[in-house]
């Protein structure tokens, strides 16, 4: 496991406990060649729900996010997560506007108790056996939370024989890829009809 592009490139990543289901590298240059092509990654603050290994998240500081926050409950891959960005504090690529940390807490307890400034860009990787019902009840919790905003893309990944997501009010879904096993859905607010901004995926 390694950062695949950026001012981080090339960085090893933790390896990965029994139960965790990292990102490929395949998935995840498609899914970052797509953000990058509609502008939403450089400057972003980034969520990175059900982190894992942290990939996600810390590719999108690698390719030009300006923050980063990972929340992972597993007590031994928040560890891992904690390591790997306190190395990259270390390396002579980390900026002081850069920032990343690590909480450890269910993806549902951060966003329905986080207040602040919405995210950018949110990733949420739960486990395959993480129920659709589920993910369209988290969905709902930050569609009417603090966490996202009119801006916030919101990046799921899924098996692909999961049962379709169901965006919550308001949203849709602006785009949704496969890659063998896995299916990225890309979803963002209505609101955004509207917006004539060339970086806009529709």
């Amino acid at each position: 496991m390694r950062v695949i592009a950026g001012r981080f490139k090339g960085m090893a990543l933790a390896t990965p406990k029994p139960g965790t289901r990292p990102t490929t590298d395949r998935t995840k240059e498609a899914v970052f060649s797509h953000l990058d092509s509609w502008g939403l990654v450089r400057g972003a603050s980034v969520l990175d729900l059900f982190a894992g290994t942290g990939a996600l998240g810390i590719e999108a500081l690698s390719r030009g996010a300006q923050s980063l926050v990972a929340v992972e409950s597993a007590g031994p891959a928040a560890a891992l997560i904690n390591g790997t960005l306190t190395q990259l504090k270390r390396s002579k690529a980390w900026r002081p506007e850069l920032s990343a940390r690590v909480m450890r807490r269910r993806a549902e307890v951060f966003v329905d108790s986080y207040h602040g400034a919405s995210f950018d860009l949110v990733f949420i990787d739960p486990p395959y056996a993480y129920a659709t019902e589920e993910c369209n009840a988290l969905l709902e919790a930050l569609a009417q939370g603090e966490a996202t905003g009119p801006d916030t893309m919101i990046v799921v990944e899924r098996s692909a024989r999961s049962d379709a997501l169901t965006p919550p009010a308001g949203w849709h879904e602006a785009d949704a890829r496969k890659y063998g096993e896995t299916a990225v859905i890309y979803l963002e607010p209505d609101a955004q009809d509207a917006d004539t901004n060339a970086a806009s995926p529709r």
